[in-house]
């Protein structure tokens, strides 16, 4: 190895030990990560013997009759002044507003049920929906007692005191943890009148007595069960997912299509347990620290979608100076409900819930909260049926882009009227000498003055709207049972044909469905290609046929793609096909082939002297010309 060599080496290491010098834990440090890990085996130990004197005490209780069990000795040394609440009768007290219905229960102390009012699960007309049941949930806070016992919020029944109704209609319950002293602590919910927002705050009463004295923290465990909801337990299953926001704003989420984990370091705002079109979110009004998050994907007979579990610490104080405060959002993905809770609200205090919401990348996320969503909310204002709701929406948007989409069609003519003049360049210079006929051909395209990127630039423009109503339709709750013609529900496919059977290549390819506004669009869209077609002679060149056959595959391709979707997005993707069709038409019917190449020659004409280059056409001259240049080159070394 040379001089250099060695030189390279020597920077590289210097470069790996200076930053793993700067990068090395400080003493404090390295002393918190040992007083973690520390705290971490004791509370391990004290849960193992909080657990072997539980089941002593059960099995002492099992014995007792039911007036002394709360005197059992067993219990007083595994509960310690927890012991009146350990003996308790299981009920439920219920919150409920014009939207939502929650039942919280004695035991824990938490919601273990909660209805949306003004939604239906698909296949149930009559009762409202259930974000979810008692047996799907679980909100757990731990203690840890003077007398180094870990107790749990889940094993104690709380006393539900009686419900205060303030002047604005807001609802508050307070669910008191009782102890044999005159300390206590309050789960106190408020649930607003007229929203889907709730509040918990756990407050201490002289606890500091009760409770080991450096418990400045809760341990919380919070896990869910989502049940399916929807008819396209597919589309569910890729929309659900465990999203979480970090206190500086910044939005992530787990995988949605497999089972996937995380431990967090930093501090979350909120943790958000999403499915396609609600979502339970429990937001920190300080953080949550030393996250761990799981999402699992449950299987199809089970009734489920998602598992998600989370492990998180936060404050507490013991003596009741402060409280830990917390938001829980029980309700639908509405993007201006969502983005309500941010009115008003300075920047870095903002929740972005909206951000549940997804809306497409950052371009086509623009255009949905800037134009699709507040033109959707117009038109549904008006009462209108939700179909015509979308043609006035189709047709809004073919007048936006109709610029580009006529520019576009212009260009193709001017291409399409020169195809006799190329096919003679193609005839003179045959494909050994390609070079010598792709620059015949950029000349006619200079002196006719056209651009063979011309017609592809407009239609660019047109991409980003497009995949706005990609992003829009599936996620949009408005059409959630909304019904038109046969489909029953926008939000979902709208089979026509279904099947239980394996039946090869069709299954595979349809699943067991076929969706009848998908099978409209691709019958819509195959006319459309064949329409195209109709302009463009393919000769004998065998690669022209192929991509013929191309064009042809695409929108069986497609059907293959959409057949899942949402009803509501075939049906405005077959609306615009029909109406792209008619402009198709009209567009012919306005540009005659004849005159439009007189006009390109009578400017080709006027032009004199060096006809003026365009930046990309002088560019391709360029890279012939050097190209010309490596193959003589080439052909001088060869002789």
């Amino acid at each position: 190895m040379d001089k250099n060599t060695w030189i390279g080496f020597a920077l590289i290491a210097a470069i790996i030990i200076g930053f793993s010098l700067l990068n090395r834990p400080s003493k404090e440090e390295l002393e918190r990560r040992q007083h973690y890990q520390d705290s971490v085996r004791y509370a391990r130990q004290l849960e193992i013997e909080t657990q072997e004197a539980l089941r002593k005490a059960e099995a002492e209780m099992a014995t007792l009759p039911a007036e002394e069990k709360q005197n059992s000795s067993s219990l007083q040394e595994v509960f310690g002044a927890f012991a009146p609440a350990a003996i308790g009768t299981d009920g439920e007290t219920v919150l409920e507003n014009q939207l939502v219905k929650l039942y919280i229960a004695a035991k824990g102390g938490n919601i273990v049920k909660a209805e949306l009012k003004d939604y239906k699960s698909y296949g149930d007309s009559i009762n409202p929906l259930v974000l979810f049941n008692q047996d799907e949930t679980e909100l757990n806070f731990t203690f840890i007692t003077a007398n180094n016992r870990i107790l749990h919020s889940r094993q104690l029944y709380f006393a539900p005191q009686s419900i205060v109704v303030d002047e604005n209609g807001n609802q508050t319950l307070a669910m008191r943890l009782l102890t044999n002293t005159d300390a206590y602590i309050d789960f106190l919910y408020t649930l607003p009148d007229n929203d889907y927002m709730a509040h918990l705050s756990i407050q201490s009463h002289g606890m500091q007595g009760v409770l080991a004295q450096n418990m400045n923290y809760l341990e919380m465990q919070w896990n869910q069960l989502v049940p399916q909801h929807e008819k396209g337990r597919k589309f569910e299953e890729r929309y659900a997912t465990l999203q979480y926001m970090f206190t500086d704003r910044d939005v992530e989420k787990l995988a949605e299509a497999k089972n996937d984990s995380k431990n967090i370091t930093g501090k979350l705002r909120w943790i958000a347990y999403k499915d396609q079109f609600f979502s339970t979110v429990l937001i920190a009004d300080d953080a949550f620290t030393s996250t761990q998050l799981e999402s699992n994907t449950m299987p199809k007979e089970s009734g489920y979608i998602k598992s998600y579990k989370t492990q998180a610490s936060v404050a507490f104080d013991p003596a009741g100076n402060n409280t830990t405060d917390f938001r829980l959002y029980l309700g639908p993905n509405h993007y201006n409900t969502l983005k309500a809770y941010d009115k008003g609200v300075e920047k870095a205090e903002r929740l972005n819930l909206k951000s549940l919401v997804p809306l497409g990348w950052k371009i086509v996320s623009w255009i949905n909260m800037w134009l699709v969503i507040p033109m959707f909310d117009l038109f549904m204002s008006w009462g209108m049926n939700i179909g015509l709701v979308i043609l006035l929406m189709t047709i809004v948007i073919k007048l936006i882009i109709l610029p580009f989409t006529f520019s576009s069609y212009r260009s193709s003519a001017k291409m399409r009227v020169l195809k006799p003049q190329i096919d003679e360049i193609n005839e003179k210079y045959p494909p050994e000498k390609m070079q010598e006929r792709q620059q015949a051909t950029m000349a006619l395209y200079q002196k006719a003055g056209v651009s063979p990127m011309s017609g592809c630039l407009p239609m660019l423009f047109q991409f980003p709207v497009l995949m706005a109503m990609f992003w829009f339709f599936p996620t949009a709750i408005e059409l959630r049972g909304q019904s038109l013609l046969w489909a029953e529900d926008l939000s979902t496919y709208d089979a026509i044909f279904t099947w239980q059977a394996n039946i090869p290549i069709i299954s595979w390819f349809f699943g067991n469905h076929i969706s009848l506004f998908c099978l409209l669009m691709t019958i819509t869209n195959i006319l459309y290609t064949w329409l195209n077609m109709q302009t463009q002679a393919t000769g004998n060149d065998p690669s022209a046929k192929m991509m013929k056959w191309m064009m042809y595959l695409m929108p069986v391709f497609f059907m293959y793609i959409f057949n899942d979707y949402a009803a509501g997005l075939s049906y405005y993707y077959f609306v615009s096909l029909l109406m792209t069709i008619v402009q198709t038409y009209i567009f012919r019917w306005s540009i005659n082939d004849k005159k439009l190449l007189q006009q390109m020659e009578a400017k080709a004409a006027k032009r004199s002297g060096k006809p003026k280059k365009s930046g990309l056409m002088a560019r391709l001259e360029r890279m012939q010309r050097e190209q010309q240049q490596i193959a003589r080159e080439n052909a001088k070394r060869r002789k």
